[in-house]
Order: structure tokens, then sequence, then C-alpha cells
């Protein structure tokens, strides 16, 4: 615990940097709109396929009994598929929602016509 305040007290800065980069994060992603969402998604999905790779290669050069750089890189790799499959996931859901509607319009001007 010692070693982490010494940490935060030499790196203060950097502490106010990653502070201020969440509030600023928070308060860009509430105010877009929901037509963009799909797109910001897709490129979500894509940086987190960059940081997959970044991950297996972080423990590809990690020396076998560095047992810290392993467990995070393995953690990496882990969230950051989880994110892009509940990405794919949810862009794919939300793109359903939009063929269903057209599906559904065909079938109501088939059964009228």
């Amino acid at each position: 615990m010692g070693s982490l305040l010494q940490f935060l007290h030499d790196h203060l800065e950097m502490a106010y940097i990653v502070v201020l980069s969440v509030f600023l994060g928070v308060e860009v992603i509430s105010r877009v709109p929901s037509v963009l969402h799909t797109p910001l998604m897709s490129g979500a999905n894509a940086i987190h396929g960059v940081v997959i790779i970044g991950a297996i290669i972080v423990m590809g050069q990690a020396s076998p009994d560095n047992y810290f750089a392993l467990i995070i890189g393995f953690l990496a790799v882990i969230v950051g598929t989880l994110n892009v499959v509940g990405g794919f996931v949810v862009t794919d859901r939300m793109l359903d929602m939009f063929r269903t509607r057209k599906k559904k319009t065909d079938l109501q001007e088939n059964r009228n016509g």
C-alpha cells in the first residue's frame, strides 16, 4: 500500500490526467446520438481487436517466470474478447431490429395486396 501511495505522489500529474480523462469520456459518450452508436461500437470492436493482439504479443514476449505480465496479458485477452464478442452481438441485435421491421412490412403488404 505504501508503494502505491508513493507512486501516486511521484506521478500526481498522471493521476490528474487519468481522472480528467474519465470525466471527459463520460461526457463525450453521454452526448453521442443513438444514430452513431452502431458505427462507434464497430470502431470500439476494432480497437479491442488491437488490444487482444497486443496482449498476445506481451504474453509471448514475457519470461515464463513473470507471472504478473502473464496474468495481466491473459486478463487483457479475456476482457478484450468479451468486449469484441459483446459488441458484435449488440450490433447484430440492433441491425436485426431494422430487418424485422422490413420483414413485417413486407408480410403485411403481401397479405393486403
